[in-house]
């Protein structure tokens, strides 16, 4: 029994022995300004064999506490996003540790080194792509995206047919935060008009994408890459701006608006997230067009004059969360959605001169044209990320989903007036279009860093797309409004797309090489309800892709690329419905339209921050407008087509200029020849070619007190596409300034567009029986003002960037 009691209290006397070896370690982190740093991870790492005991994250007060610590020899790792990892002394813990205050360093103020030199310049070459840092520029606040992009080296905006060309090369993909947006036409410059240059931070050009891709844009990519904030904790942005259209002769009521604000809150594992904007826009164009008709019995000549007033309100709303299952795997879900509702007047006066039979008459058409235009998007994504141990080793997972409804209400009311004056008939006419889109798409990457110098990719992706397109057409006869028989049409389209690729890249000392191969296989079907008419098609398309860079020495490099590319026309292209604009001018969509294929290669020389390249792209059957003209009624059809062929050869230089200390020019200049060739275009063969150039040159001054100046001017040719021709040059001079206060947190700008007023866009089509002439005047100079105030910790990690399964399907599915 003795013995038992001797036991019993030995193991008492053990355990609380034990016990009292399991401590506390507590302490508190602060950065070198003395300012707590909240949600630092804490490692505790024992000595002498440096494993790692366990990890905590420091609080909103940058206070830790570590528990069930036993008696030993130990350190602590301090890691940080947006600080340099940190490394305590080594510390004995035997019982309940406090330890002193840990100091970290933040990464800003080596930041501050590098940038008090000056701010990165508008034009940014880099081997891969072209960068413009909208961020900061003072001539870019106000403007929309689509503004911005007319300042663009290589870029240029054709006002008359809505497209927007790079290197003279329309089929663009653009891309919004590595979205991609398949728009053609109006749809893409219905986009880009209604986003505000604040919601903006730069804007990529690549002219020679790679396999991880998606193949579409045969003339590359824009990708435009919004705002983001920075912080643990919570932090964000506001932006206000205002402009008024200073135009001759044009309506006062010519001013626009925007409200955005951006908001990011970081805690722990969680980073939630989201974006709102207001924009008011307004738009105001006068085009005159000349046309004339010749048969053998009537000569006629047309002058067309059309006044189009749109106005128009936008939302836009993004939410979404990250959440860090571990330091190495995150899920992500984000919802946006955006609302558009324009509407449009549209006032045109028709003057006809006709002579028959040596005898001249002259008749006129006068129409009003009422639009309401109401289209939504709302788009829902899964996203899971894991890097492996292997360090640049990762595998990415995207489930999507995007629906779009794009409605338009058009009413046309035209009064016919003979040589006398005398109303002789009045129609009214009426459309109602509805598209509903749905796309579903997934897609999955994968990156593995074999070594230093190896790296491979590789990814699937599947995307299934059904579009419904109705068209109520209607006239008033009798006093009741009538089906338009040969107008109205049901038209369902689907398509899905199965892709695979793979990348291969490996460095040396003084070369890096990159070989990849993307094939996508196509099942479409178009269904022409009304009509009984279906184009069904498949079709498997390989795009393979080569880069090469090589080192000289550290200031000359040369690059060399190749790349296959595809251009599938958009949903409402594919629409056989007949719309229609005013009595003597229809836009018809075309179910057989073809993709357009492209090889592009480019070679490229860069000298310190001077670069020259040299680029050809060879394009078969390129979509393109053409126009016919029927003899007997004299109607314009506008329609999309292939045509044969069309090469591209361009030449641009990139240099920059320091003048002095505090005045530095980026500059642009590019030449192009372009060649188009069809055996049997419109009954006959075409052939055209012709040299344009552009050029882009942007000054920026750095002033004393904060101030700082900024003025541009950009310049296009005469170009052609196709067989349309623009016949004069453009140009434009661009100025603003700027004020920064609150240590550079609130910055104030004032700016102009075209200030002497030299934007305006004119050309021709003269091709078989087609003759006509255009002069498009729209409102190029504009004043805006913007404040933008950055509040909130603005240092350290933003919410992911991450491109979503819908990349290249969604902007297809833009409206009429």
């Amino acid at each position: 029994m003795k013995n038992l009691l001797v036991l019993i209290t030995c193991l008492l006397v053990c355990g609380a022995s034990f016990a009292q070896k399991l401590n506390k370690v507590s302490g508190k982190i602060t950065n070198e300004k003395a300012e707590n740093v909240p949600y630092a991870i804490v490692k505790l790492v024992s000595l002498p064999d440096s494993a790692l005991v366990k990890s905590a994250s420091a609080d909103l007060d940058g206070g830790f506490v570590l528990e069930d610590v036993k008696t030993g020899d130990y350190l602590l790792l301090i890691n940080m996003v947006g600080y340099k990892n940190s490394t305590t002394a080594k510390f004995v813990v035997s019982q309940d540790v406090i330890l002193p205050t840990i100091k970290i360093e933040s990464l800003t103020k080596q930041l501050k080194e590098v940038t008090i030199q000056g701010k990165k310049p508008y034009i940014e070459h880099k081997v891969d792509k072209t960068v413009l840092n909208v961020e900061g520029s003072i001539v870019s606040s106000g403007n929309s995206a689509l503004e911005l992009l007319e300042k663009a080296p290589g870029v240029t905006i054709d006002r008359q047919n809505d497209q927007i060309k790079l290197n003279n090369k329309s089929g663009i993909t653009v891309m919004i935060d590595g979205k991609t947006n398949f728009l053609s036409g109006a749809d893409v410059t219905t986009l880009l008009s209604n986003m505000s240059s604040d919601q903006i931070a730069t804007i990529e050009l690549i002219t020679n994408p790679s396999s991880k891709y998606d193949a579409a844009g045969a003339a590359g990519i824009i990708n435009i890459k919004l705002k983001r904030n920075k912080a643990f904790g919570t932090n964000g942005s506001l932006s206000l701006n205002t402009g008024q259209g200073v135009m001759p002769n044009f309506p006062k009521d010519m001013y626009r608006v925007g409200l955005s604000l951006t908001l990011n809150h970081r805690v722990n594992k969680w980073n939630v997230f989201g974006t709102g904007a207001f924009n008011r826009k307004v738009a105001y164009n006068t085009t005159n067009v000349l046309r004339n008709t010749l048969t053998s019995s009537l000569a006629s000549s047309f002058n067309q004059n059309f006044l189009r007033n749109t106005k128009g309100v936008a939302y836009m709303g993004k939410l979404g969360a990250d959440y860090y299952l571990s330091d190495k795997t995150v899920i992500g879900v984000m919802v946006d959605a955006n609302t558009i509702n324009t509407k449009l007047d549209n006032v045109s006066q028709t003057h006809i001169n006709e002579m028959q039979n040596n005898v001249a008459t002259t008749n006129s058409v006068n129409q009003l044209a009422l639009s309401n235009s109401p289209v939504g998007n709302v788009t829902a994504n899964f996203n899971l990320k894991h890097d492996f141990n292997k360090e640049g080793t990762n595998l990415t997972f995207d489930a999507d989903y995007s629906g779009f409804s794009n409605e338009k209400n058009d009413n046309f009311n035209a009064k016919y007036v003979d040589n006398a004056g005398s109303l002789t008939k009045t129609t009214d006419l009426r459309n109602f279009t509805d598209a509903q889109i749905d796309v579903v798409a997934a897609k999955s990457d994968f990156t593995w860093a074999v070594n230093k110098t190896i790296k491979v990719e590789a990814g699937l992706k599947s995307s299934y797309v059904v579009t419904h397109n109705e068209l109520v057409s209607e006239q008033f006869l009798s006093g009741a409004w009538q089906n338009d028989v040969g107008k109205s049409n049901n038209f369902i389209y689907k398509e899905n797309i199965n892709a695979a690729y793979t990348n291969f890249a490996k460095e040396w000392k003084k070369w890096q090489i990159q070989l990849g191969l993307r094939a996508e296989y196509t099942h479409s079907n178009g269904n022409s309800v009304t009509s009984n008419k279906v184009v069904d098609r498949n079709y498997l398309s390989i795009f393979p892709t080569f880069f090469v860079n090589q080192t000289l020495n550290k200031d000359n490099s040369i690059n060399y690329s190749f790349s296959r590319r595809v251009d599938r026309p958009n949903y409402q292209q594919l629409n056989p419905f007949v719309f229609y604009m005013d009595p003597y001018a229809l836009d018809e969509g075309n179910p057989y339209l073809k993709p357009q294929f492209t090889y592009n290669f480019e070679v490229g020389y860069n000298y310190k921050e001077v670069s020259f390249s040299l680029n050809y792209a060879d394009t078969r059957d390129m979509i393109t407008q053409i126009s016919q003209q029927n003899e007997e009624t004299r109607i314009i059809n506008v329609i999309r087509k292939n045509l044969g062929r069309a090469q591209t050869y361009s030449a641009s230089l990139y240099f920059p200029v320091k003048v002095a200390k505090f005045w530095r020019m980026q500059n642009n200049v590019s030449m192009f020849f372009l060649k188009f060739d069809d055996g049997n275009l419109e009954g006959a063969k075409y052939t055209a070619n012709k040299v344009a150039y552009n050029l882009n040159t942007n000054q920026s001054f750095t002033l004393p007190q904060n101030f700082s100046l900024e003025v541009s001017f950009w310049l296009n040719s005469p170009s052609i596409r196709g067989v349309e021709q623009t016949t004069i040059t453009q140009y434009a001079v661009n100025a603003g300034i700027q004020k920064s206060l609150m240590n550079k947190k609130l910055k104030i700008r004032l700016s102009m567009d075209d200030i002497f007023l030299t934007n305006h866009w004119e050309g021709k089509l003269q091709y078989q029986n087609v003759n006509l002439n255009v002069v498009n005047h729209y409102l190029s100079r504009r004043a805006a003002f913007t404040v933008n105030y950055a509040f909130g910790n603005q240092n350290v990690k933003s919410a992911r960037n991450r491109n979503t399964a819908t990349d290249d399907i969604k902007g297809r599915a833009g409206s009429n």
